[in-house]
């Protein structure tokens, strides 16, 4: 499926559903790759990293890094899951090396993203996370096109 097929927007009913999508767009990445999620407390945004880290051949269970701030995980390319929630913004992402994470030969996957507005740059993809009921979900889904890598 090309770029330009995939739904803007997509809806989830479950966590499972919610996995399946994340697979689904593993499939768009490449290294160098950055993948920009946001969306409140418990909006599925590990739960769509679980998805693409499956797609990317991670066998290793993947969990939040709201504490050890990056995990890296081994499938087909390096997966670095980086979540920013407890950082401080872009000075903290630099002293912690993030630069060198993204611009790297890895796949970048990071939550709460929008505190580092000056790190990233534009060409990533962009996953906008709404919760809409119990389990339900709502992607919206941005820059698939340009999801090929960063360089």
């Amino acid at each position: 499926m090309a770029a330009a097929d995939f739904p803007a927007e997509f809806s989830s009913d479950s966590p499972e559903e919610t996995i399946a999508l994340g697979e689904r767009l593993a499939g768009f990445l490449r290294p160098g790759s950055i993948v920009a999620l946001r969306g409140g407390l418990g909006a599925g945004k590990t739960c769509l990293t679980k998805g693409i880290a499956r797609g990317l051949g991670v066998e290793e269970t993947l969990t939040s890094p709201t504490y050890t701030i990056v995990s890296e995980y081994r499938g087909r390319v390096p997966l670095y899951h980086i979540d920013a929630y407890r950082l401080e913004g872009d000075e903290d992402f630099e002293n912690l090396g993030g630069p060198e994470l993204i611009h790297g030969e890895g796949i970048s996957v990071i939550e709460w993203s929008e505190r580092l507005p000056h790190s990233l740059p534009r060409n990533l993809m962009s996953v906008e996370i709404t919760i809409t009921g119990d389990q339900r979900r709502l992607f919206k889904i941005s820059g698939m096109e340009q999801a090929g890598g960063n360089v």
